[in-house]
């Protein structure tokens, strides 16, 4: 199979499996903010996951991302038992490293709650302080899972990875559905920990599978386990700069109405839903084939590969971006708001959304350029891109808070994800050569042509039209789906029209 139809039928896969699980995903959200709402105990819930997740999820990402080239060229060396091998050694210590990070989560949880909400007193700081520590063994499972999706995705065994939040959402939908009598945020917390323990066991099988053995005892003068930590640290630095643009917002957000943590994180997953189902299906697919192509010093793939995954994020991402500013009050108004969940809250999540939107398409270039870096061995790059991502974060936070509030804080962190993807397309040319930033353009300007006519299209359907309907939920749900669904038909229509060369692959894989 050559290599872009590849690339686009391993994509599809996982964004089907994927879409699938952010569908459960979703509705997971909406039936939190059903239960619980968006108040004080939302906020508090939040920012303790925050907290629990964020060291191990930051060591996580940098581990996949430093072990999926480094598993590439111990397998094409020394074939799977090498691989596995490492894989082992790899394990045993990430599991000592995830046992400390606990302990010591756990005692210095009152600095971490600090740290995130600085203005959070009384009794809310002793139950952001209890939920903390109930929720510190996630950061076991999250980071097994990262290294076991990392020896898989290595292998280009893209199923389970995929597939791994179906157990973790399945875990709270059922305490949400059957057992959530009533609002309790300590009871969610162990929800969450159970959830993120079955997101890990379900890739166990595929390695198992793949022929490994759990085995005690670690190597720390493995050759390839030095070279894991010479790389891992500047993108481990990197991450950690992303998790600081994190920790200001909700710093600064806790100083703001009650609501605006919980509205800024129910509006970042429904963003992160576009990235999550076809951003990082492309990304995942991508990386192993970059890490192969660099590994046989092949360029010129590396830029055809680049190339083909470029366009096809911007086929997606750009008519997200007019869809969601167009649907997004509607969405949140239809899905969440019932219950707990009120018109102020509905108004709050919309708003964000809408900011958030608008960085859709650096965000997600943003993921496919980084991997390029990683792919060549060269983690400084998206290192110091992540440090200069959080001084303009932070600036634009500054200045936009105070007139536009909690939004403002999403529409600086849109801003500098397009700021700083601009700056890594600029350094990759210089890297490599000519990239075809010429074609990106064209491809843009035919997305944008294209989804500004979809978005009057849909305009036109939910709002016209839609407005001359009983305004009742099941009627303006069904409006919405059909004015999404023609508004899609209308956009392919006319990329076709355009010949958007890359939406005839997805098209013919799909």
């Amino acid at each position: 199979m050559p290599k872009r139809d590849k690339l686009a039928y391993s994509a599809a896969m996982i964004s089907i499996l994927t879409l699938i699980s952010k569908a459960l995903g979703f509705f997971r959200e909406v039936m939190i903010a059903n239960r619980f709402g968006s108040g004080m105990e939302t906020d508090t819930y939040f920012v303790a996951v925050t907290g629990t997740v964020i060291i191990m999820g930051t060591l996580g990402a940098a581990l996949n991302t430093t072990l999926i080239p480094i598993f590439t060229e111990i397998g094409q060396k020394y074939g799977k038992r090498g691989k596995l091998k490492y894989f082992n050694n790899v394990i045993n210590i990430v599991l000592a490293i995830t046992l400390i990070i606990v302990v010591l989560g756990f005692i210095f949880s009152p600095i971490i709650i600090r740290i995130l909400a600085k203005d959070f007193e009384g009794d809310q700081f002793l139950l952001a302080v209890k939920l903390h520590r109930i929720g510190m063994p996630i950061a076991i499972f999250l980071g097994l899972t990262y290294v076991f999706s990392g020896l898989l995705h290595s292998s280009q065994i893209f199923g389970p990875p995929a597939i791994s939040g179906f157990p973790y959402n399945f875990v709270f939908l059922s305490y949400l559905i059957f057992f959530c009598k009533e609002a309790n945020v300590v009871t969610l917390m162990i929800v969450s920990v159970i959830a993120a323990f079955f997101q890990f066991l379900i890739l166990v099988p595929a390695t198992i599978h793949m022929g490994y053995r759990f085995r005690l005892g670690f190597n720390l003068y493995d050759r390839y386990l030095r070279k894991a930590v010479g790389l891992i640290f500047p993108v481990l630095i990197g991450s950690a700069v992303q998790q600081v643009n994190v920790i200001i917002d909700k710093t600064l957000a806790s100083g703001l109405q009650v609501g605006s943590i919980s509205a800024l994180n129910y509006a970042s997953k429904i963003n992160e839903v576009v990235i999550a189902v076809f951003i990082m299906a492309i990304t995942t697919v991508v990386y192993p084939m970059l890490a192969d192509a660099f590994a046989r010093d092949s360029i010129g793939d590396v830029k055809k590969i680049l190339g083909q995954g470029i366009n096809i994020i911007l086929i997606i991402t750009v008519p997200a971006t007019i869809g969601l500013i167009l649907l997004g009050e509607p969405l949140v108004y239809l899905f969440f708001q019932r219950n707990a969940f009120d018109e102020v809250a509905t108004y709050m999540t919309s708003q964000a959304l809408i900011f958030y939107s608008l960085g859709l398409v650096g965000s997600s270039l943003r993921l496919m350029l980084n991997k390029v870096y990683y792919s060549f061995q060269d983690t400084k790059t998206p290192m110091v891109n992540g440090m200069i991502a959080v001084v303009v974060n932070l600036v634009f936070n500054l200045i936009l808070i105070k007139p536009m509030g909690h939004s403002g804080l999403a529409l600086a962190t849109s801003i500098s994800a397009t700021v700083t993807t601009i700056m890594l397309f600029i350094s990759l040319r210089k890297k490599i050569g000519p990239i075809g930033l010429t074609s990106y353009l064209i491809c843009f300007v035919k997305t944008l042509a294209a989804s500004l006519i979809m978005g009057i299209v849909v305009f036109l359907i939910y709002y016209k039209l839609g407005g001359l309907l009983p305004a009742i939920k099941p009627v303006q749900i069904i409006v919405l789906l059909a004015s999404v669904a023609i508004g899609a038909l209308v956009y392919f229509g006319l990329c076709i029209v355009f010949r958007v060369k890359e939406l005839g692959i997805i098209l013919r894989k799909i």
